[in-house]
């Protein structure tokens, strides 16, 4: 069987591809922590569950394909409540955020186009990206920096006759960056000047940790042809596992060929966008400072852990829950095997994702990897602890 070059050019996510060696591992009975994968142990609050047990249809029909209009009002009036006016058509119902932006590239990239994205980046934007035939053009940027990339002498260089759109995430995963005020309006400015579109994945939002307000970049109306949003239920609400998200854009005309893609695949899932409304009806100011707080208490523990392991480096996020770190080795992904296949602490050991996946240039962050912070404190803490003790038996091992 002859297999598409676009999908073989696809790579395996660094945060899902050692599946297979935890299982291993917990088959020889050891405890693997995680620090791999976004995957949150805040409890789902309990209207999810309850909108969907209390749904009293007799049939479970499929949705219209822009959203269950339960689903649709409760979106829009959860960004009026944040001071950006939308309307239910311009908000699409996806599986997740992830979908939103596989409905979204589809609409403004061709085979040998090209898109923007600040590096390090969330490793699946490079899958739904390479589906489409078009390339990322990474936007550089360092640790050093604070991993910043808002700039016009570092974004317009690379802005040339193949170039569609910038996709960026905001908070940032893998780098915690969050955008000021300046800087979106900067990322605003340059898409309408060079008539891109700019894709905004905010699944983030209330998850920062300075005393800004959540944003969007929905509030920039003069920008309404040239802004998408990305967003989703998975990181706010910790519902993951619903796959409930949206794309939004004030664009009639990048709506009406994203609706081509909604009636293909028919809708997204009924009762999960029913119980998702419930989340957005009945959380409110109190339950995202709850959240908010607890991920501080989550980054501030792995920051203290990380200061204690001698010679790596990071920078300390802003937003979201992840960061990037640079260890003290000559390759993270060798690393990790041996952590899942020889290390061993006390019955424990460790996974997290290799960081060379969150770059568009190969051999490019081989000694880093990406945390994301998602559990309790104490668990980060050995967690961080027992990442410690591998690289030291590793590059004792080396020696």
């Amino acid at each position: 069987m002859k297999f598409s070059h676009k999908i073989q050019q696809c790579g395996l996510s660094p945060m899902r591809k050692f599946y297979p060696y935890e299982v291993a591992a917990e088959a020889k009975g050891l405890r693997v922590h995680h620090l791999n994968i976004g995957q949150p142990d805040i409890e789902t609050p309990r209207a999810f569950f309850d909108a969907a047990r209390d749904f009293g249809e007799t049939v479970l029909a499929y949705a219209p394909a822009p959203g269950v209009e339960v689903y649709l009002e409760a979106v829009r009036d959860y960004y009026a409540r944040l001071g950006y006016p939308i309307t239910c058509d311009e908000i699409l119902a996806t599986y997740g955020g992830s979908e939103a932006l596989q409905i979204v590239l589809p609409c403004v990239l061709d085979e040998g186009d090209e898109i923007l994205i600040p590096e390090p980046f969330y490793p699946n934007y490079d899958t739904f990206v390479r589906v489409t035939g078009a390339a990322i053009r990474p936007i550089p940027t360092s640790a050093e920096e604070g991993y910043r990339y808002a700039d016009r002498a570092r974004i317009e260089p690379l802005i040339n006759e193949h170039t569609r759109a910038i996709l960026i995430t905001n908070p940032g995963n893998p780098t915690g960056v969050v955008l000021t005020p300046e800087e979106r309006r900067l990322m605003v400015d340059i898409a309408k000047e060079h008539d891109l579109l700019l894709i905004s994945d905010e699944v983030y939002r209330e998850i920062v940790y300075g005393d800004e307000a959540p944003s969007s970049m929905l509030e920039f109306t003069d920008a309404a042809e040239n802004v998408a949003v990305v967003d989703s239920i998975s990181k706010r609400f910790s519902a993951t596992g619903a796959r409930v998200g949206a794309l939004i854009s004030r664009n009639k005309e990048l709506m009406g060929q994203a609706m081509k893609l909604c009636q293909g695949r028919l809708c997204a899932a009924t009762l999960d966008q029913v119980a998702a409304a419930a989340l957005y009806r009945k959380m409110d100011a109190a339950y995202y400072a709850g959240v908010r707080e607890e991920y501080r208490r989550r980054k501030d523990a792995v920051v203290a852990a990380l200061n204690r392991v001698p010679n790596v480096q990071f920078s300390e996020p802003e937003g979201a829950f992840y960061l990037m770190v640079t260890l003290p080795v000559d390759d993270a992904e060798k690393l990790q095997y041996f952590l899942l296949e020889e290390f061993q602490d006390q019955g424990e050991t460790v996974m997290y994702a290799p960081g060379e996946g969150f770059y568009g240039e190969p051999g490019k962050g081989r000694n880093e990897i990406r945390i994301a912070y998602v559990t309790n404190p104490d668990d980060l803490t050995r967690s961080i602890e027992l990442l410690g003790l591998g690289i030291r038996a590793y590059n004792s091992r080396k020696q």
